[in-house]
C-alpha cells in the first residue's frame, strides 16, 4: 500500500483487496447502488467528527451544521440528531432543514439577496433570519405583516477584520455579505422601529482555514466586535453566532487542523461573554468540517489510452459532478484531490484521470501514482463530502447525474 494510501486507510479501509466505505469494497457498492458516478457518505464518520468537536468543545457553545456544505436529505436528517442547529441558505434549504424534525427554532436563515417568498416562509416557520442588508430588513417588516408573524432577527455583521489564511474570506473589506460593522449601529434603530425581534449577531468571516492560531484570533475580535455593537442593541443579545472557518486538508502538504487551541479559546470567550453578554448563546456555525471527509466520489474507469506515452484513465464521471477536484473550470495553479484506484495493486504506474467531457478541463486526477488500472476498475476521490454534488453543473454537456447514497 502506497505512502498515498495512508491517511485515509482508517477511515475508508481496504476490505478484500479495495477501498471500502463503511466496510462494504467500493466494486460490491457499486453493484449496491445501481449505476456509476456516485457519492457515498459514512454516517459512523460524520457522527465520529461530531463527537471529536463535542470532546473539545465547551459545552456552553452550540454547534450548528451548515447545509449547504452537503444538503443531502438523509444526511441532514443524520446531523439534525447530533448537532443543536441547522444554517440554511435558501428557502429549498430550509425545507429541507424543516423536514428532518429538528424544532424550527434551532433553524437559522443567513444569504443575501432573501426574497419576499422566501422572507415569508421563513417568519411562517419561526426560524431566525440573519439579516444582510438594511433593505432586507425592511423587507422582513413588510413580510411580518404578511405573515401576520413577528420576525425573529439577527444582523450579519460584515466585520472589520478578515481571517487570516482563510480559502475563502466571507468578511473584511467590501463585501455582499451582512451589514458593514461601522453602520450595524444605525440600522440597529430600525429593528426596534420596524417591530421586528431581535436576538443578536451573526459574524462569519472565513472558511477553509487550517491555522488554529488564524481561527482563534478572529473568534477573539467576532467577540469583541460583538460586545461592541450589543451596546447600541434594542434589547439584549441572545444569539453569537461566531461563525466556524474550520477546514480540512485536501493537498499534499496540508496538515489537519488542531481543534484544541480552538477549544481553549472558545472556554475563555465563553467566560467573557458570561460577563458582558449574560444572556447570549454561544454559536458555532460548520459545514465542511463536520462532513468533508466522511465522503467519496466513484467514477468508472471506461478507457485507458496512451498518448505519446502518457497513460490517459477515461471515466464516466468528472467536473460536471464534482467541479471543485476538478479545479473549478481552471486554476492558474491547479493541484489534485487525494484520488485513488479502489483496486489495491501492487503494481504502480503514473496516469492522468479524465471525465467524458469534450473540454480539457475534464480532469480529476493529473499525472499521479495509482495502482495500474483497466477498463471496468473504480477511481475514488477523497475528501468528497462537502461542496461536491451540489455544488457542480451537472447539467454541463448533458451528462447524466450522479447518484448519492448515505451508509
Amino acid at each position: 500500500m502506497s505512502d498515498r494510501r495512508s491517511p485515509f486507510a482508517e477511515r475508508f479501509p481496504t476490505v478484500d483487496g479495495e477501498v471500502s466505505v463503511a466496510g462494504i469494497p467500493v466494486s460490491r457498492l457499486a453493484h449496491r447502488v445501481g449505476q456509476t458516478p456516485f457519492y457515498a457518505y459514512d454516517r459512523a464518520l460524520m457522527s465520529q467528527r461530531v463527537q471529536q468537536l463535542r470532546s473539545v468543545l465547551p459545552q456552553q457553545v452550540q454547534l450548528h451544521y451548515a447545509i449547504k456544505a452537503n444538503p443531502m436529505p438523509a444526511v441532514v436528517g443524520h446531523l439534525s440528531r447530533l448537532v443543536d442547529g441547522l444554517d440554511v441558505a435558501s428557502g429549498g434549504e430550509l425545507r429541507v432543514a424543516l423536514d428532518s424534525g429538528i424544532a424550527a427554532r434551532e433553524i437559522s436563515f443567513a444569504g443575501p439577496g432573501k426574497s419576499p417568498i422566501e422572507l415569508r416562509q421563513a417568519i411562517a416557520a419561526g426560524v431566525l433570519i440573519n439579516v444582510e442588508s438594511p433593505r432586507e430588513l425592511e423587507l422582513a417588516a413588510a413580510a411580518s405583516n404578511d405573515v401576520g408573524l413577528t420576525a425573529r432577527v439577527a444582523l450579519r455583521v460584515n466585520p472589520d477584520f478578515e481571517l487570516k489564511s482563510s480559502g475563502m474570506r466571507m468578511g473584511g473589506g467590501p463585501k455582499q455579505f451582512g451589514i458593514d460593522a461601522e453602520t450595524v449601529p444605525l440600522v440597529l434603530k430600525s429593528v426596534g422601529q420596524l417591530g421586528l425581534r431581535f436576538e443578536g449577531f451573526h459574524i462569519f468571516s472565513g472558511s477553509q482555514n487550517l491555522r488554529a492560531e488564524a481561527i482563534c484570533e478572529a473568534l477573539d475580535k467576532a467577540l469583541a466586535l460583538a460586545i461592541r455593537l450589543a451596546q447600541t442593541a434594542p434589547s439584549a443579545v441572545t444569539t453569537l453566532n461566531l461563525g466556524g472557518g474550520l477546514g480540512i486538508p485536501y493537498f499534499p502538504g496540508e496538515q489537519a487542523l488542531q481543534l484544541h487551541p480552538i477549544g481553549d479559546k472558545l472556554g475563555q470567550l465563553v467566560e467573557s461573554a458570561r460577563g458582558a453578554l449574560p444572556r447570549a448563546q454561544l454559536v458555532i456555525e460548520l459545514g465542511r468540517y463536520l462532513v468533508g471527509e466522511a465522503g467519496v466520489y466513484v467514477a468508472r474507469v471506461t478507457d485507458r489510452k496512451v498518448s505519446r506515452g502518457e497513460v490517459f484513465l477515461v471515466t464516466d464521471g468528472g467536473l460536471h459532478h464534482h467541479l471543485s477536484a476538478s479545479g473549478n473550470f481552471g486554476q492558474v495553479l491547479r493541484k489534485n484531490y487525494p484520488v485513488e484506484l479502489a483496486a489495491v495493486r501492487a503494481e504502480r504506474e503514473t496516469a492522468t484521470v479524465v471525465g467524458p467531457l469534450c473540454t480539457p478541463l475534464d480532469l480529476l486526477g493529473d499525472r499521479m501514482e495509482l495502482s495500474r488500472a483497466v477498463p471496468g476498475d473504480f477511481v475514488v476521490v477523497y475528501q468528497s463530502g462537502a461542496y461536491g454534488f451540489t455544488a457542480s453543473p451537472t447539467r454541463f454537456l448533458g451528462h447524466p447525474e450522479p447518484l448519492e447514497v448515505l451508509l
